[in-house]
């Protein structure tokens, strides 16, 4: 996932769209994209203070654009280009379940924040408060991206 759209932007389909990816050629006009799987092509993007303000080639109008809200936009895994160890794509990480090393299952990344000191991942729980557990190397003891699975050490005052 390089982009979660956030609504719609002026009467001519555009989209505001937070970017989730470093990568600035993402977006830039006649790149390929894929909108909840489907194949769309960027017309045009701009930079805005807080996000992206984007043109598809298949939202021509602001009922269509808002219809996309919270809709994500991805590339194709064979173009993203592989991390070091030990470093992970925000859309690897959402959705796994995070378990403390004894075992206890806390809930499911549903949303990292990005901070500019250290991402902080949100913990879905069930039938309590989401939990916000930064993402430090003292904190997250473990990623298993093929178990699904992350193993966090809560500092004191989270729990």
């Amino acid at each position: 996932m390089v982009g979660i759209i956030k609504g719609a932007w002026g009467i001519q389909g555009d989209l505001r769209v937070d970017r989730l990816t470093d990568n600035p050629d993402r977006f830039t006009a006649n790149s390929r994209l894929f909108l909840e799987g489907r194949p769309v092509r960027v017309r045009r993007s701009r930079e805005l203070k807080r996000g992206l303000l984007l043109k598809l080639d298949s939202v021509d109008d602001r009922t269509n654009a808002e219809r996309l809200r919270g809709k994500s936009l991805s590339v194709p895994a064979d173009e993203v280009p592989p991390l070091p160890d030990g470093a992970y794509y925000h859309y690897q990480l959402i959705d796994l379940e995070v378990y403390t090393p004894e075992c206890v299952r806390l809930g499911a990344v549903r949303e990292i924040l990005v901070t500019g000191a250290n991402d902080v991942y949100v913990v879905r729980r069930p039938e309590a408060k989401d939990l916000l557990i930064p993402a430090l190397k003292r904190v997250v003891v473990c990623v298993d991206l093929a178990a699904n699975r992350m193993i966090v050490r809560l500092p004191e005052g989270l729990e």
